[in-house]
């Protein structure tokens, strides 16, 4: 049994993809609602584009990825108002994590992206009891009991 530690600014938060099929929600699902409205009249249902090979500019290696979050990253998180001040706070972190291939950041790493915004309020959205969009901190195996 691991043991929990309360998470602090600087604890590192990310996208908990088996969350999502914990929950029984569709990710897919969410994915599409999150593309431009270029992009979702394209991509009409989450049913479109769903693995295509993707070649690692920097590696040169290739694998195959989900297009939405593809789409996501190379298209829509490049618009100016992919996330505005009029984004919610917990769907523009969600988003975040998106455009960034979910790398994880902390509270203090995210006020720095999403201005207006405090590493402490961001703390208290994402470490309370509930977890929004499968946003959660990043467990470190080795420290778990």
């Amino acid at each position: 049994m691991g043991k929990w530690i309360k998470p602090d600014v600087n604890t590192k938060f990310h996208i908990d993809f088996d969350w999502w099929e914990r929950e029984g929600r569709n990710l897919r699902v969410f994915l599409h609602d999150q593309l431009c409205p270029e992009c979702q009249a394209v991509y009409t249902t989450h049913m479109g584009a769903e693995l295509i090979d993707w070649i690692d500019p920097d590696t040169g290696e290739v694998s195959q990825v989900d297009g939405l979050w593809h789409t996501l990253r190379t298209h829509c998180s490049l618009l100016p108002n992919y996330i505005d001040e009029h984004t919610p706070l917990t769907t523009a972190v969600f988003r975040v994590f998106l455009a960034n291939g979910n790398t994880p950041l902390s509270p203090t790493e995210l006020s720095r992206i999403l201005s207006g915004h405090t590493p402490e309020t961001i703390l208290r959205t994402l470490a309370g009891k509930q977890v929004y969009k499968g946003i959660k901190p990043v467990v470190d195996r080795n420290k778990a009991g």
